[in-house]
């Protein structure tokens, strides 16, 4: 038998008695001086403390013993509470756990180690018996709904703390959220990614941030299931790059999580008792599996760095400021303008819903109150159908809900009910205090004051909306006072960014967009859509391969995205690129990564104009079956070096998530008299092969191209028009339409490799994804007539 030395500490508040005691590990014998002061349940809850650990207990934090460089023993401070006699007693317990051999044994006297944990320092306002003060607080994600609510009101509330605001102005964010706040001398803005680790760690040393309050995500589920690796990087890798800035600094004494009730998954719908905050967490759409895999890594460093964090999952929120993609402001502007409102389904899936201002004094409370190492739950059991919030949406429009409400499609996964145990939260002091009808009469009449407050939002009031602009995308129209600043070198918000002004009247977004390829042919297309649109635009004059002067283009012009059309295809054709390998790497690879990477660098959307000429029919895809290759798969024409080069440049390019990559093939316009049109060339050529082939139809898809940016669309996009056509029928229909008296032969690939010096590439690529985003995108025949032979019609 070994014993297990213990040392206690006894804390009479009224005498401050103090003595020792040696526990026998196996004995059940309680000591003669605890038995005397407490009664037999607290003799019972002090065996179950000794044994099994059981719920008196409150874990409150972990030490290390070392003996020279060897560590031996892993200890658990352990705090519980007794009263005996009508007086209190605190005990503390050092329990051993043996983490090596039997052998090693190490004794302790009633002497508590004062060593602190490796990555943080105690404090007293870590203990539970304690409220806690913050002094200098970074709130991430505050220029957006909730987080904003929060910062006003502890800017309002409490002018001895700095708040620090970091946003990077999402499409769902914006300043004026935190118009209340902006000439408080305690508030500062910093424009920024918390994904930027340099960024986060200046901030937390240079404003000696104490607590974090980490808001930043992306929280649309709808945008989820189309844009789900964008998720992954804001929530998961975001939330990453804070935690270990904060085991770097090694001076945050409070790590608030916000996370989801969504992480729980679906609640039974019989179920009287909702999710506590140790249910098992089961997400079902990509948005909630980000959360929950955040608040793992958030655990992970709680556990073991003992870094005190605390971790939140909320009910739906709304109220004023709220982005209308979310239900709630969705319905009341749909309704201002006398428009349907869309349900997802049958609208039988239920939700609890909480005003913000009520929310905002939860995060107060938690703050304060809340103990390191816990989970709360944000949270009402009061419920409603999603079709029950739109007939007291109706009822508020005096609107007839048989007409109004309309019924839509389904997410791919809709969770039928969330449902929440807040019992844990209200023992804080906390409490709902603001009912249903009177928090959604407030937030109608904020929106019917404020109905510009989000500019042009006709993209978020779709049933299925997608994330609309790209961050530092649309200019927000803000009054930036002179707290909205940043003393970071690496993201500083520069005032010529935004303008000063009035009343806000306008209503849509406004875009600048900055063009490299001026004398190219799609260039100079996109520079004339620019002015037919009344969008601004000016062309690049750096040279791409020279960082400098595309860095200097970007500070100047200040684009909101930029379009590289600008690349070496050869001259007269890609045969040049096999005798000037040199250029031709320098502007399609080289110029093309600097143009991605400096973009990355300013949060700006690049849409690069590439090529499909980088597969050729194969056994998986043979000529003819309407198998096209898709976005996913692996280049296969490695004929030409100019379709190397594509095929490389595109593969780096995966890893820079601002770029949408357009796979262009065969250029076709109505401009028939450009010596770089598809039909111009081949009515020139003697002879031409006749393989059916995908084909881009210019005149209807670089509009296109500008509303995929509009829309914040990246990844890989085949950007032709669906189904293929033949050499031999387009000449046809250059013979029905254009010249009757147009004659040519056709030749054999064998043929045609005796006049070419590169092979070239012939191929269908699916078109599926472009489809499905524009349904409205005509079919390469049905196209070609109409942007194409119809225009220029002769006969």
């Amino acid at each position: 038998m070994r014993t297990l030395h213990i040392g206690v500490l006894i804390l009479d508040l009224s005498q401050g008695i103090k003595f020792d005691m040696k526990i026998n590990e196996q004995s059940e014998k309680i000591p003669s001086e605890i038995l005397k002061m407490t009664s037999l349940s607290q003799l019972e809850k002090f065996k179950a403390l000794t044994k099994i650990r059981s719920d008196p207990i409150h874990v409150q934090n972990f030490w290390q013993i070392e003996e020279g460089d060897r560590e031996i023993w892993t200890l658990e401070l352990i705090k519980i509470l007794f009263t005996a006699n009508q007086t209190t007693y605190g005990i503390e317990f050092l329990f051993l756990t043996d983490s090596f051999s039997n052998s090693n044994f190490f004794s302790i006297s009633n002497n508590l180690p004062t060593k602190q944990p490796k990555a943080f320092q105690s404090d007293s306002d870590c203990s539970s018996m304690t409220s806690y003060t913050p002094k200098n607080i970074l709130i991430t994600g505050a220029a957006g709904f909730i987080a904003s609510h929060v910062a006003n009101r502890l800017i309002r509330s409490y002018p001895d703390y700095k708040i620090v605001v970091l946003d990077k102005l999402d499409y769902c964010s914006n300043l004026k959220n935190l118009n209340p706040s902006k000439s408080s001398p305690n508030f500062k803005f910093v424009k920024g990614d918390i994904g930027s680790a340099d960024l986060v760690n200046y901030l937390l040393i240079t404003e000696n941030i104490d607590t974090i309050m980490h808001f930043a995500a992306q929280t649309h589920v709808d945008n989820s299931f189309g844009n789900s690796f964008e998720f992954t990087k804001n929530n998961i890798y975001g939330t990453h790059v804070l935690l270990e800035a904060c085991k770097v600094t090694r001076q945050i004494r409070r790590f608030i999580h916000v996370s989801t009730d969504e992480v729980y998954g679906e609640t039974e719908e019989d179920a009287i008792v909702g999710n506590h905050e140790a249910s098992q967490l089961l997400p079902t759409n990509p948005y909630s599996a980000t959360k929950a895999g955040a608040e793992m890594l958030v655990m992970a460093y709680g556990r073991s760095y003992g870094l005190p964090v605390i971790t939140t999952r909320g009910n739906n929120v709304y109220g004023p400021n709220q982005f209308p993609e979310k239900l709630i402001p969705k319905f009341i502007l749909l309704a201002m303008r006398g428009k349907p409102l869309p349900i997802h389904g049958d609208g039988s899936n239920v939700r609890s819903y909480l005003y913000c201002e009520d929310v905002a004094e939860a995060f107060e409370v938690i703050l304060h109150k809340g103990e390191v190492g816990h989970v709360y739950n944000i949270g009402t059991k009061k419920e409603r159908r999603v079709i029950d919030v739109a007939k007291d949406m109706c009822k508020l429009f005096t609107m007839d809900p048989e007409s109004s409400i309309k019924f839509v499609e389904n997410r791919p996964f809709n969770d039928q009910r969330y449902f929440l145990d807040d019992e844990k939260l209200k023992s804080l002091g906390w409490s709902e205090r603001t009912t249903w009808e009177e928090g959604l009469k407030k937030t109608m009449e904020w929106y019917t004051s404020n109905p510009d407050w989000w500019g042009d939002v006709s993209g978020a009031l779709l049933p299925h909306p997608r994330m609309l602009v790209m961050p530092g995308g649309v200019e927000r129209v803000v009054d930036v006072s002179e707290n909205i600043q940043s003393d970071s070198p690496h993201a500083a918000v520069n005032p010529s960014q935004f303008r000063k002004v009035g009343p806000v009247t306008k209503t849509k977004p406004s875009f600048k967009f900055l063009i490299y390829g001026k004398t190219g042919w799609i260039g100079g297309l996109l520079g004339k859509l620019c002015e037919k649109q009344g969008i601004q635009y000016e062309y690049g004059k750096g040279r791409l391969e020279n960082r400098s002067t595309v860095l200097e283009d970007i500070q100047k012009v200040k684009p909101t995205h930029v379009f590289n059309a600008a690349g070496v295809t050869g001259r007269p054709n890609v045969d040049w690129c096999e005798s000037h390998k040199t250029e031709t790497i320098r502007t399609n690879v080289s110029g093309t990564l600097t143009l991605a990477d400096v973009c990355k660098d300013h949060g700006i959307l690049m849409i690069n104009f590439a090529t499909g000429c980088i597969f050729e029919y194969d056994e998986k895809h043979p000529e003819g079956s309407g198998i096209g290759f898709k976005e996913e798969d692996t280049p296969n024409f490695t004929g030409s070096f100019y379709s190397k080069t594509k095929a490389m440049v595109e593969e780096l390019l995966k890893d820079y998530d601002n770029v949408c990559t357009l796979r262009v093939r065969m250029p076709i316009s109505s401009d028939l008299n450009n010596p770089r049109n598809f039909i111009t060339k081949i009515a020139r050529y003697d002879k031409v092969v006749n393989i059916p082939n995908s084909m881009t139809i210019l005149d209807e898809l670089l509009p296109i191209s500008i509303e995929m940016a509009k829309r914040n669309l990246r990844g890989i996009w085949n950007f032709t028009n669906p189904g293929v056509v033949s050499h031999n029928e387009v000449l046809e229909l250059y013979k029905k339409y254009i010249n009757p008296e147009f004659k040519w032969t056709n030749f054999t690939l064998e043929e045609q490799a005796r006049v070419i010096v590169a092979p070239r590439s012939n191929n269908e690529l699916d078109m599926s994804k472009l489809k499905s985003e524009f349904p409205e995108l005509l079919s390469i025949k049905e196209s070609l007539v109409k942007y194409v032979f119809e225009p220029n019609k002769k006969l």
